[in-house]
């Protein structure tokens, strides 16, 4: 997502959220006030830290390890201790990952049989021949889950991208089973070649593919029927991410940078963060066939680069906020968890500014933000300001936030 050093690192994460445009965005508060509302924030596993994280994870049904993913292509595995002092590799890829400003290790997901089959997906950039491509592959464990074998990548899908940044590259297993795959417009300014509305692509997309089937020897299945797929019937998309039909593999379209997204553990709702291009950050509730509208709309605007404004059958974000409040949007995960709050039950949700906020229900069928930490802010408990790469979420619904500056672990209090 974006690069190892702390300040360039705000000036690369702009450019995904202004796409290259006009404006800056300063430099963070070493020391920012602790001005918190109805949120705490308690550092764990205190004695590790990590190069550049953007996600962690734990295995299903095993609460013993945490996961944790380095942009650089590495992925260490600790025990679920407060005071471990010991991250083992799980895998490290560092060789065969392209590590160049948002680009890097950027996904994981646990097959949801992983204690049996000791499958994980992982997605991450590769170069090759000056071409940047984004990667989603298969690896597996041959060791009882202790570690991935680097030797038994099967690889999925590849998409060749036209720049480094926009790269998106969560992967979730929904309720559902099937494996979701979200990818960003492919980078550069304005969408220029209207990726995210054009069917025939895979980039600026949410996928939905079968990972437990190979028909035909296809590396994937399509979920059809019913509830399938909307352009199920069609062909596989060729290995570029292209196809000369609507590609199968869309589960839905109209997406820039989508950064994070989860499941709702109760329900299966889709929440999903859109990083926006110069004024507006995103949050969108995900359904089959939903078109979000970029390049078309930046959040519920009309997009200036775009040819006219046509929102026929284009979905509006559930929420949205401008660049006064911060400007990179890091999505999160409704709190399920066992804390007696008033958040219980709302999507949480960051920015890499340092905000943390939750949708409250506005009682018109909509929702407001509640800024638990404005941008420039630091909760109580952190040791300064924080630039929110990725959330977490345990096997209890507790959330955690993950530090990419400093590398740290920090878990969510709230106090309301």
């Amino acid at each position: 997502m974006i690069p190892r050093r702390a300040v360039p690192a705000a000036v690369a994460l702009a450019l995904a959220a202004c796409g290259g445009g006009s404006g800056s965005i300063p430099p963070p508060n070493p020391e920012p006030p602790a001005c918190a509302t109805g949120l705490e924030t308690q550092r764990t596993f205190a004695n590790l830290a990590f190069e550049s994280p953007v996600a962690m994870k734990q295995a299903p049904n095993d609460a013993s390890r945490w996961f944790v993913a380095e942009q650089g292509g590495r992925i260490r595995a600790f025990d679920n201790d407060p005071d471990a002092d010991t991250a083992a590799d799980f895998v490290d890829l560092r060789g065969r990952v392209h590590l160049s400003g948002e680009a890097g290790l950027l996904g994981m997901a646990f097959h949801p049989d992983f204690t049996t089959n000791g499958l994980v997906y992982l997605n991450f950039s590769e170069l090759v021949g000056g071409e940047v491509r984004s990667v989603t592959a298969e690896f597996a464990s041959a060791d009882g889950g202790q570690t991935l074998a680097p030797a038994s990548e099967r690889v999925l899908m590849t998409v060749a991208k036209p720049a480094t940044n926009h790269n998106g590259g969560n992967l979730e297993f929904g309720p559902d089973g099937y494996l979701y795959v979200g990818l960003g417009d492919g980078g550069g300014a304005a969408d220029a070649a209207g990726n995210a509305q054009n069917p025939q692509r895979l980039l600026g997309k949410m996928l939905r593919i079968d990972v437990d089937v190979q028909p035909g020897g296809a590396p994937y299945g399509i979920p059809a029927g019913p509830d399938g797929n909307p352009f199920a019937a069609n062909p596989l998309c060729n290995t570029d991410g292209t196809g000369l039909q609507n590609c199968p593999e869309i589960f839905a379209l109209g997406f820039r940078n989508p950064w994070r997204w989860s499941f709702d553990r109760q329900n299966g709702d889709l929440w999903l963060g859109d990083v926006g291009e110069g004024s507006w950050e995103e949050i969108d509730l995900v359904v089959s066939g939903g078109n979000y509208g970029w390049n078309i709309r930046e959040g519920a605007h009309c997009f200036e680069p775009a040819s006219g404004c046509q929102t026929a059958g284009l979905i509006d974000p559930v929420a949205e906020y401008g660049h006064d409040a911060g400007f990179s949007i890091t999505g999160g995960y409704v709190y399920r968890g066992g804390q007696a709050t008033a958040v219980a039950g709302r999507y949480v949700f960051g920015d890499f500014g340092g905000m943390i906020a939750s949708l409250a229900p506005d009682g018109a069928g909509g929702f407001d933000i509640v800024e638990h930490v404005p941008q420039g802010c630091a909760p109580e408990g952190a040791t300064g300001g924080l630039s929110i790469s990725s959330f977490a979420e345990d096997l209890d619904g507790e959330l955690y936030l993950l530090d990419y500056g400093r590398g740290e672990i920090l878990q969510l209090q709230f106090t309301d």
